[in-house]
């Protein structure tokens, strides 16, 4: 061991008569502690609740939409095809939609009746059926009278209806009779109910067998789009690049970023502001540091002018003191890396912990639409809080550590 680590070292040790600075010590470590603790935490549930929320526009929204501006597709089985091909793609699929209202014993919803296919990943959700018959046979059963449709739990409250029930579906469409026109209706039969807490999006959708709403809708061989499902989401831009560059206007195809991207941006940029403002209880910790190293310069001006007198050259004295902040800057950053993980770690369990012991409700699952309290902890947020608060810590050292070594031994030893 050096003897610049062994003074370093001595000095946060206190004597009696320093108990103040100890104090002011510890004060600056435990500043640091809760700082980067806070930091790790915040930035742990914020990447949770923004993957929460991803998860949620995913789990309802196609990875890639392929369209045509202002008119149907004719030709679905060539883009089908085209895409299937496109390396990440792993399932392509049409669609027909179409605005209609929904109407069951005087009650009215709107939504968005879409026509599906076998493969939509609506059907291999959980659903409420009537006596736990398998859906698919139910929904894609030829009924001429009452053909199949499935509804949300938000629809279905609205409508007062449940598994078995009839809904007449009304679409923007009319048939031409001698009194004029009059609005095309069909009546549906309710094969399953799906619930999806707090969802946007299928909230306002009501599902019908493809063939049906082509042959409902007039678009017989015409669908409305097509859906693409990547291996990864964050290929999604990528996959939609690559089929813009075969299909030219009016094929329009846009990734899931372009429809809700603009939503995730703003929690990535809430995350960000976040940062910056926890980020300053570790300046003001930092702060406390540069106190107490003054603070010691100052007791220890007679021990830093016998170093000097005896060889310690002013490299020697400034790395005494930076060491000694780099010691409390590692104490407090590291002990508040391990309080934030385990904090990030068991955030949902003291969450619920919290609410069972003071029968208070802190996290709504039904409201955020998530079964546990999120927070996922990336290792890169963990090290860019570490570096940050250590760099912070560092550069707190540098003017105390300036002034000690630029001490004169000549005048502090002058009235000894």
């Amino acid at each position: 061991m050096s003897y610049e680590w062994f003074i370093s070292l001595r000095y946060l040790r206190a004597k009696r008569k320093q108990t103040f600075i100890s104090v002011i010590s510890f004060i600056s470590i435990a500043g640091v502690t809760l700082g980067v603790a806070a930091l790790i935490l915040v930035l742990a549930v914020m990447t949770g609740f923004t993957d929460g929320v991803r998860q949620q526009i995913l789990g309802n929204v196609p990875h890639v939409l392929m369209q045509r501006f202002g008119e149907g597709i004719d030709n679905p089985q060539e883009l089908i095809d085209a895409a299937k091909q496109t390396p990440h793609v792993l399932s392509a699929t049409s669609f027909v939609s179409k605005e209609a209202m929904l109407l069951s014993q005087g009650n009215v919803s709107a939504v968005s009746v879409k026509g599906i296919g076998p493969d939509h990943k609506i059907l291999s959700q959980a659903l409420r059926t009537l006596d736990g018959q398998p859906v698919t046979e139910q929904f894609f059963s030829v009924e001429v009278d009452r053909p199949a449709i499935i509804v949300g739990i938000d629809t279905a409250s609205s409508l007062g209806v449940s598994v078995g029930d009839s809904i007449n579906v009304i679409p923007p469409l009319f048939t031409m009779t001698p009194f004029g026109m009059i609005p095309k209706m069909k009546p549906f039969q309710v094969v399953a109910i799906f619930e999806k807490q707090s969802s946007l999006v299928d909230s306002f959708y009501a599902y019908i067998s493809l063939p049906v709403a082509q042959r409902f809708f007039d678009s017989e061989g015409i669908v409305s789009g097509i859906e693409l499902e990547v291996d990864r989401y964050d290929r999604a831009l990528q996959v939609a690049d690559s089929l813009s560059d075969q299909f030219e206007f009016p094929t329009v195809v846009r990734p899931w970023q372009s429809i809700y991207g603009s939503f995730l941006s703003a929690l990535k940029l809430e995350k960000l502001g976040l940062f910056i403002i926890l980020g300053i209880i570790v300046l003001v910790a930092a702060f406390n540091i540069a106190t107490t190293l003054i603070m010691v310069v100052m007791e220890k001006n007679r021990d830093i002018a016998i170093l000097r007198a005896m060889g310690a050259n002013a490299r020697s004295i400034m790395k005494i003191f930076i060491m000694e902040g780099f010691i409390i800057g590692t104490l407090g950053t590291g002990l508040g890396t391990a309080l934030g993980v385990f904090l990030a770690n068991y955030a949902d369990v003291a969450i619920k912990f919290l609410e069972r012991t003071f029968e208070i409700r802190i996290f709504d699952q039904a409201v955020y639409g998530m079964e546990h309290f999120p927070s996922d902890i990336i290792v890169s947020d963990v090290i860019i809080v570490m570096t940050m608060a250590m760099s912070i810590c560092l550069l707190a050292t540098i003017y105390p550590a300036w002034r000690a070594s630029r001490m004169d031994p000549t005048e502090a030893l002058r009235y000894e």
